[in-house]
């Protein structure tokens, strides 16, 4: 069967709970529904009054774990065209379940005596079985407390129901409301005690968008975390990745480091604990390899509960850490996790040539971000035959080792391989195969060695890395340049086979893929071409309300991906990183310094930045027209300075 669709759900979200409904608040089946640990808790909830479904009219979003639907109720009340009585909805999200509060209105000059009955049922399924949509019609009454399937889920009515089971009989005095609470929560699970501060970046520019954009992915990254003990990280996406993993929680948390290192050094302690020990070809662990993704074991589907079939994260878990520091996450901290990262370097020494991967019968087709089946092709449509060594895997690499050379060199530890002679040859063996006649790098080499020569947005991902010369670096530009959208970077050109703008990876637009591209043409000096991508990625922000999908096509409109997750940790996250590269941020906490080089002319006009994390601090900066950078307030001890040695103002 096929994947439900979301595009025109409101989703509430605070993780590890979601809550999906369309606009009319009703809960009927298909990815409706209350969701807590990847369990459904909650598939039916249908209000009727004296047996009628209210009209939707309006509903609004108030927060990530917010909405409010308005309804009226014709044929109640006065007679009439103007509708006179409503029934507004107030949805809350916590982590263990969420409240609806209902509230009946009536504005006639009639007392109003109705029947308000809720019916509410739960069918207890899994996360994976609803998003492959192979659901059995077994929905269970919900009316007080349900234990089944090992689950113990609670409804709770204040005032109680009077009429029956979740019914009640009311009378509405005119110009009056009678408000009802319903309370639902799975007990089950160990209840979250750990109270979570929200984050307090913010920035005013004279392009408005950019307020909206960071203010939204502000609030939906604080409602995705989730904690792992003490630790906290990124879950990855509602609803269908609302769990730890490793690629996407890696890049969420770098992204985000604007707003402080807590959830990156959160994030590496958590993928450390799971760091691979073992070779288990079920499971693709291997020794020193960081995860995929970490589901409940009464929620796994078809991969295992801890999967390992990722070939990107160990890498993009040594240069995390490295970011982590340079931004101010404490020395023991990460000393901590040193071995860690010599283990995970060790796995990226155990490879033969190229970090490359193959896939299993069991798991993913492919293993880089771009995991779907037909995710990785040939210009002419040829899908990609392993094993697959990724262009911006061995871009990840190279940075890694560069990274991992520099935090054992500053804590003082012997490296058992030169990481900056690895990384070097690492890079002429790129530049040797990776190059197509046309001027870009292959988006991989298959397991005959041939390039996959399809021109994708892989290659954005090596801006920035130090893997590529000035030269290739202006070429890979370009082409990225050929790729973007009105609305932001496609996954693939237009002049593949396989172009398809509603496709998962084949022509659509990834803003987390966007912002990384972004952040190389940043720090290779491609100013220009950055500006455009932020102008995009504002126009794809105000049509999506601000909440960026996890993918959308970006050709016309832009167009919502039916099945997208919103909001998605790493799309939320393109805000931060957007203040990264509008200052031209350079952090580097341990040489005591921040150095700004903010982009010129400025494509969001003049803004200020505070609550800017850095350090255990907040920095507060302004950027004027002409680029005059002006320090308000930071945290003591650092240096602020422009790109050419000055102070900044």
């Amino acid at each position: 069967m096929a994947q439900p669709y979301l595009h025109e759900h409101v989703t509430c979200v605070a993780a590890p709970a979601t809550w999906l409904s369309g606009p009319s608040g009703q809960l009927r089946g298909g990815a409706d529904g209350l969701y807590v640990d990847d369990r459904r808790v909650l598939s039916r909830l249908v209000v009727t009054v004296d047996g009628a479904e209210p009209v939707p009219v309006q509903v609004l979003r108030t927060g990530a774990a917010s909405a409010r639907f308005t309804a009226v109720l014709p044929g109640l009340g006065d007679d009439g065209p103007d509708p006179t009585v409503t029934l507004e909805r107030h949805r809350v999200t916590g982590p263990r379940g969420g409240t609806e509060t209902l509230t009946l209105a009536n504005v006639s000059h009639v007392t109003l005596t109705v029947d308000v009955a809720v019916a509410a049922g739960t069918d207890f399924a899994t996360m994976g079985a609803v998003k492959d949509g192979i659901l059995e019609e077994s929905t269970v009454d919900l009316t007080g407390v349900l234990e089944e399937a090992g689950m113990r889920v609670a409804v709770e009515a204040t005032p109680a129901p009077d009429a029956g089971p979740l019914r009640w009989r009311v009378t509405v005095e005119p110009r009056s409301s009678w408000t009802l609470e319903l309370r639902f929560t799975r007990t089950d699970a160990a209840p979250i005690t750990q109270v979570l501060e929200g984050s307090r970046l913010r920035v005013t520019a004279d392009d408005r968008r950019l307020d909206g954009l960071v203010r939204t992915g502000v609030e939906d990254l604080d409602a995705l975390r989730h904690s792992d003990g003490e630790d906290v990280y990124y879950a990855a996406g509602s609803p269908w990745y609302l769990t730890l993993f490793g690629r996407d929680s890696l890049w969420a948390a770098r992204l985000a480091l604007p707003l402080g290192t807590d959830v990156a050094a959160g994030t590496l302690r958590a993928l450390a604990r799971r760091q691979g020990v073992n070779h288990d070809p079920d499971t693709d662990e291997e020794p020193g390899k960081i995860l995929h993704e970490v589901r409940p074991a009464d929620a796994a589907h078809w991969l295992p509960p801890v999967y390992y079939g990722t070939v990107d994260a160990t890498a993009l878990f040594v240069s995390t850490a490295a970011d982590a520091y340079r931004w101010g996450m404490p020395a023991a901290q990460l000393e901590a996790l040193l071995p860690n990262v010599e283990r995970a370097l060790g796995w990226l020494a155990r490879h033969d040539g190229f970090i490359a991967y193959q896939s299993n019968t069991k798991g993913l087709a492919n293993h880089g971000w771009k995991d779907s089946g037909d995710g990785v092709q040939h210009a002419d449509g040829r899908i990609a035959k392993g094993p697959l060594a990724l262009c911006e895997v061995q871009a990840y690499a190279y940075r890694a080792a560069v990274d991992g050379a520099w935090l054992l060199s500053s804590f003082g530890r012997a490296a058992a391989v030169d990481w900056r002679g690895w990384a070097d040859g690492l890079a002429a063996r790129f530049r040797s195969a990776f190059w197509c006649p046309g001027g870009y790098p292959a988006v991989a080499l298959d397991g005959d060695g041939e390039q996959v020569d399809s021109i994708t947005s892989n290659i954005g991902h090596l801006l920035g890395t130090g893997l590529l010369s000035p030269a290739e670096s202006a070429q890979v530009a370009g082409h990225v340049a050929g790729l973007r959208s009105p609305f932001g970077i496609r996954t693939i050109a237009p002049s593949s086979a396989g172009y398809n703008v509603l496709s998962y990876h084949l022509g659509s637009v990834w803003p987390h893929d966007t912002a990384i591209a972004l952040l190389g043409l940043v720090r290779d000096g491609h100013r220009q071409e950055a500006s455009a991508v932020i102008r995009a990625l504002l126009d794809a922000a105000a049509r999506f309300d601000f909440r960026l999908p996890e993918l959308f096509a970006g050709d016309d409109g832009p167009t919502p991906y039916p099945a997208s997750c919103r909001p998605q940790a790493w799309a939320a996250a393109v805000g931060p990183a957007l203040l990264t590269a509008l200052l031209g941020l350079d952090v580097d906490v341990p040489a005591g310094r921040i150095t700004f080089e903010p982009l010129m002319p400025s494509p969001v006009g003049a803004f200020r930045v505070s609550g800017l994390r850095v350090a255990g601090g907040d920095l507060d900066v302004s950027v004027s027209t002409d680029g005059r950078v002006t320090v308000h307030s930071g945290p003591d001890g650092l240096a602020y300075l422009m790109a050419d040695g000055s102070r900044a103002g």
